[in-house]
Parts: C-alpha cells; sequence; structure tokens
C-alpha cells in the first residue's frame, strides 16, 4: 500500500511539474513575441526559460528530498538506539499505539509482543513513523523526475510558438497551453480523488492570466523601447 501511495504521490508530482514548465515557458515566449516577431529571440529566451526552470526545480526537489531522507535516517537511528537500550519501554509503547487504534489493552499486547519478536524494528517503524527502511526517496531520481517533468511540459509551449506562422503563433501557443493545462489539471484531480472539474478550471484560468499579464508586459516594454 504504502508503495503505491508513493507512486501516486510521484505521478501527481510529475503532473504539477509539468503544468510548472508550461505556465512558465509559455509566459516567457508569449512575453518575447509580444514584444518582438523574430524567432530567434524567442527561441533564445525560451531554451533559457526552459534550461533554468528545469535545473531550479531539480535543485529544489535535490536539496528537499535530502533533507526529508537525512530527517527519516535520523529517526531511525533514534529508534534503532531506543530498541538496544530500553526494550521494554519499547514494548510497552508499541501495545499503547496499537491500544490508540482501538483494539483492547489484552489484544494489544499481544500483537505488540509477536511483533516484537518476528521484528521490532519494522513493527516500531511502520506503525510509529510510517516509513519503510527499505523504500526511503532518493534525492536524485526525484531531481531528474521534477526536471524530465519540467522540460516536457516546457516543450509545448516552445513548440507551439516556434512553429506556426508569425500572425498565429500567439493565439496558436495559447490556445495549446490551455487545453494542456486543462487536461493536467484533470489528471491532477483524479489522481488526488478531487473534483477534476473546478481543479482544471483554476489551473486554466491561472495560466491564462500568466499569459495575459506576460504579454501585456512583452507589448509595453517592446513599444516603449522601439
Amino acid at each position: 500500500m504504502g508503495s503505491f501511495t508513493n507512486k501516486l504521490n510521484w505521478l501527481r508530482a510529475g503532473v504539477l511539474g509539468a503544468d510548472d514548465g508550461i505556465v512558465s515557458t509559455a509566459g516567457i515566449v508569449i512575453g518575447v513575441a509580444a514584444a518582438s516577431a523574430s524567432k530567434a529571440p524567442i527561441f533564445t529566451a525560451g531554451i533559457a526559460g526552459l534550461a533554468a526552470g528545469a535545473l531550479s526545480m531539480a535543485v529544489g526537489e535535490y536539496v528537499s528530498v535530502s533533507t526529508q531522507r537525512d530527517t527519516e535516517r535520523a529517526l531511525l537511528d533514534k529508534e534503532r538506539t531506543e530498541l538496544a537500550e530500553q526494550p521494554q519501554t519499547e514494548l510497552e509503547e508499541l501495545a499503547r499505539l496499537y491500544e490508540s487504534k482501538g483494539i483492547s489493552p489484552e489484544t494489544a499486547q499481544t500483537v505488540a509482543k509477536e511483533l516484537t519478536a518476528h521484528d521490532a524494528f519494522a513493527a516500531h517503524v511502520d506503525i510509529e513513523l510510517g516509513i519503510d527502511p527499505e523504500d526511503l526517496t532518493s534525492p536524485w531520481q526525484a531531481a531528474v523526475s521534477s526536471a524530465s517533468a519540467f522540460t516536457l511540459g516546457a516543450l509545448l509551449p516552445l513548440l507551439a510558438i516556434l512553429l506556426p506562422p508569425p500572425a498565429a503563433r500567439i493565439p496558436v501557443t495559447v490556445a495549446a497551453v490551455l487545453i494542456a493545462l486543462a487536461i493536467t489539471g484533470w489528471i491532477s484531480a483524479r489522481l488526488g480523488g478531487a473534483n477534476p472539474g473546478p481543479a482544471a478550471l483554476r489551473i486554466t484560468i491561472g495560466g491564462a492570466l500568466a499569459m495575459a499579464v506576460t504579454f501585456a508586459i512583452g507589448h509595453f516594454v517592446g513599444a516603449a523601447i522601439a
């Protein structure tokens, strides 16, 4: 069950990372396209934004997951020490934890003794910490996954604005981005068991506002510089 939940969380994180890539890169390329019809600055800004965003996501995830992993390892080491130094106290604590879940004191004592005899460490980290010592999250895996998801999302607006003729670049990009955001918002909500309609609507409106703001900035800044 824990492994399935972890995979589901990773999938949701991937969808959200792709959303970040879509929105941030769309904002950059639309802002530049509003200021210049030349493809070169749009491409340069888009690639730079993609690279910066992907690296930022990777570093952020690596640091965050490394901190989480260090904390989990410290808790596991502490639990090993307590089991070695205070086995009886830990046995009583395990029984109380099962009692708190609605098990009778007699049954809780029996369960605690049997689990302790089988694998005391596994029993404690499962119910007390909720950690699987064999399935700690990898910081490198988190970094690569986040960067990959961001990159895949960022490629959509980048291609959407570079492939059409100049007059159609912004409308095509806006349409492609809004459709993609609606789809990813729907998927994210479904994975989380929420109503997909409001979630898709929220993220689509947010993306539309971001593109509107960057278009306005690019338009007015471009006009002022020209």
